[in-house]
């Protein structure tokens, strides 16, 4: 049921590779909004399975404007940055080709950047799919976002990329690092003076792991965060006074993700260059205690914990 009206038009775009599984799913996604976007713009970054033949089919449904660009590959920051510069509207908001967008998605963020006119950007969060459609996590259960969109940042924090959504002309004299791998957190930092990053309670998306090495993945993300923290040190108000200290706290915070996700030897590796900056004693104590947890009983509750999320989010779709 389509049952909101705004005088802003909203342009959603989808930077596609080589996901032709899941494709589909992510494209009938922004059809079946509520609130329907002015156009879809899909750029098909040289795949070599069939996305552009499944993209092609789909759009064919679409409702309102609907374009697919085929080229040759460029990377994921080359394709958002010509996915922006062929944008129009006051809004801008795109979602991997294997991310998938709520019903409402396009129609709250639109509510609360028309009640908030100068913030830059709104985002919330969002629930975790395996390949095979199941929910696994949700950030709603144990992500804390801070308020404050810097502090949140030097942290090492940074918006889930499937539920952010834009307010358009404050991007138009930034552009993703292409030669960064992390797309995302250093084009965060570029915008938090521009406005204020609205956090949005509710769970509008579905972003998808599947096929990842979680290990090499989670190195990747923080030794780029360190890097994108390195370059923006102004942005951050960090100097050679306070970096250190601040990237501690990063390592000690990842040191707690590798940890929840049961990789104690690099959990451990970080903690010990980190420990120093743990807000607490009971802080590095609960860690500790962690650490002398049986794998055999991680798994079992990582396996409850999967279950108790599939029943609380049967009904996501």
């Amino acid at each position: 049921m389509k049952n909101y009206e705004s005088k802003n038009e909203v342009f959603t775009f989808v930077p596609s590779y080589n996901h032709a599984p899941f494709i589909e799913k992510c494209l009938r996604s922004i059809i079946d909004q509520t609130f329907s976007p002015k156009k879809l713009l899909v750029i098909d970054d040289g795949s070599k399975d069939d996305s552009p033949k499944i993209i092609e089919r789909v759009l064919k449904d679409c409702p309102f404007d609907a374009e697919l660009i085929v080229r040759e590959n460029r990377g994921l920051c080359a394709t958002l940055n010509e996915g922006f510069a062929k944008s129009s509207g006051e809004y801008f908001a795109y979602i991997g080709s294997d991310d998938i967008w709520l019903s409402r998605f396009l129609e709250e963020r639109t509510k609360l950047l028309d009640r908030n006119e100068t913030a830059v950007l709104a985002y919330g969060n969002a629930l975790f799919l395996d390949a095979d459609d199941n929910i696994f996590e949700s950030s709603a259960e144990w992500w804390n976002f801070p308020t404050d969109a810097r502090e949140m940042l030097r942290l090492g924090i940074a918006p889930i990329s499937s539920t952010v959504f834009y307010r358009r002309k404050l991007l138009e004299n930034y552009r993703w690092n292409e030669n960064s791998r992390l797309e995302d957190y250093e084009f965060y930092i570029k915008l938090s003076d521009e406005g204020e990053f609205l956090f949005d309670k509710q769970v509008l998306s579905v972003w998808r792991h599947h096929g990842w090495n979680v290990s090499g993945d989670m190195n990747l993300m923080l030794a780029e965060v360190l890097a994108a923290q390195d370059r923006n040190k102004e942005k951050l108000a960090l100097d050679e006074s306070n970096i250190e200290e601040v990237q501690r706290k990063v390592k000690f915070r990842y040191a707690g993700d590798f940890l929840h996700k049961g990789l104690k030897k690099e959990a451990l590796k970080l903690a010990r260059e980190s420990w120093q900056s743990a807000d607490s004693i009971a802080q590095i104590l609960k860690f500790s205690a962690r650490m002398f947890v049986p794998m055999s009983i991680i798994n079992y509750r990582r396996k409850l914990w999967r279950e108790k999320m599939r029943n609380k989010y049967s009904d996501w779709r």
